[in-house]
């Protein structure tokens, strides 16, 4: 079955998107800064492949241990408010990890805290904030919305932010950091702008553990948001291994330099950009199962590609396809989940969903940064090829019922 949703135009989607995009934008641009400068600065260090891995795995960490309850209290309180809080909470953060590192007293142990309050805060903030997308726009528009915001992800987040991350840390290393606390300042003032009518109150407050388990029993019972949950910690788990050490692959195996290194984070957000700007076609041409489909099988020859060569235009090339493929998918796996979960389970069920996605990703660190210690740099990605090969060959048939999910949160198939 082909989607049939014609694209809806900009003002269709309201101010309350305006203001979630640009809070998105803003604050992803300093993450995207992040993105190139924090494992620059754990590389200045020390050259110790596990330990960089240990960065990836701190700020990851805080979805394996706050997830399911940091999805509750999405469901229990007011988001906007919840998302402002935790805004300004990363902003705290950064800058005292910025004054740190000034003072040149930033030690390992200081910048793995701070990773992992960031993780913490994000935690909530990731799943408040798609909640907030979900209740300000039409149902009819949500995957334009989502494309949107990641098509401003990518430009903000890994286009801009890691060349401009890498130019800044240049300079000096406590400027990136200090630059995204300010993006984070501004991000809270433009969320604070969101204004939603008011959820309906819940007269019976149910002990948190009961709420945790009323989303995982739905998560389970629904075969196609049960689906992507099962694929996209597998598939994070298999990523997280090969990226969790991809500056040290930059340097020791392509040759880069700082620059180089953002330029080649650059090049998966050129490819980004595209899956943002054709998303809408795909949407209308093919099921999303087979750009599901289509996409995993992308992202299982680039692993091999990327262990076999070393150029780092191949390596660019690569990225960028794989960017493509990164966008659509993410954009193809939101829109499903928001549009089949019940808004009232929404927080509960996607903080299920994003421990796989996210914190699937730490213990792919972890994995990732023992291989690389023992067998060098190459031998994370010859992993992730290979299992994500076979987690590929296992999903295959189930990827089927993401097709009929997208109509409401009336489907909600049972079957394996």
């Amino acid at each position: 079955m082909r989607r049939t949703v014609g694209a809806l135009l900009p003002e269709s989607l309201g101010m309350n998107f305006r203001w979630i995009w640009s809070s998105t934008t803003i604050g992803n641009l300093g993450d995207g800064v992040l993105l190139a400068a924090g494992p620059l600065l754990v590389a200045s260090i020390t050259p110790e492949p596990f330990a960089v891995a240990m960065a990836f795995f701190a700020q990851r960490l805080p979805w394996f241990l706050f997830g399911l309850l940091a999805g509750a209290l999405v469901d229990r309180v007011e988001r906007r408010v919840l998302v402002v809080i935790v805004d300004s909470s990363r902003a705290a953060v950064l800058g005292i990890l910025t004054v740190a590192i000034a003072s040149d007293v930033a030690t390992l142990p200081i910048i793995y805290l701070a990773m992992f309050l960031l993780g913490t805060a994000e935690t909530i903030a990731d799943n408040a904030g798609g909640a907030l997308v979900a209740s300000s726009v039409p149902k009819e528009g949500l995957g334009q919305a989502n494309a949107r915001l990641f098509g401003a992800m990518i430009v903000t987040n890994q286009l801009a932010g890691p060349p401009l991350g890498a130019l800044i840390f240049a300079a000096g290393m406590a400027y990136p950091f200090g630059f995204n606390a300010i993006c984070f300042v501004l991000a809270t003032v433009l969320i604070a702008k969101v204004r939603l009518q008011p959820r309906p109150k819940v007269h019976e407050r149910h002990p948190i553990r009961r709420d945790v388990l009323e989303g995982l029993r739905w998560l389970w019972a629904n075969a196609a948001v049960r689906t992507l949950a099962i694929m996209i910690t597998a598939f994070n788990i298999t990523f997280g291994a090969a990226f969790s050490i991809w500056v040290l692959y930059a340097k020791e195996r392509l040759g880069l330099d700082e620059v180089g290194f953002g330029l080649l984070l650059a090049a998966s957000a050129v490819g980004g950009l595209i899956g943002s700007a054709v998303f809408s076609a795909l949407e209308e041409r093919f099921t999303y199962a087979t750009l599901l489909r289509a996409g995993l099988i992308l992202e299982t020859f680039t692993h091999l590609v990327l262990a076999l060569t070393s150029s780092s235009f191949v390596a660019g090339a690569v990225m960028l396809t794989f960017g493509a493929h990164a966008i659509v998918w993410g954009t193809t796996s939101t829109t499903v989940r928001q549009r089949t979960v019940p808004d009232a389970l929404l927080g509960r069920v996607t903080s299920v969903y994003l421990i796989g996605g996210v914190g699937a990703l730490a213990l792919g660190a972890l994995i990732g940064g023992t291989i690389a210690q023992r067998w060098g740099v190459l031998a994370p990605f010859w992993f992730a090829f290979v299992g994500s090969a076979a987690i590929l060959l296992l999903t295959w048939r189930s990827i089927a019922h993401v097709t009929h999910a997208a109509e409401g949160p009336s489907v909600a198939t049972t079957g394996a």
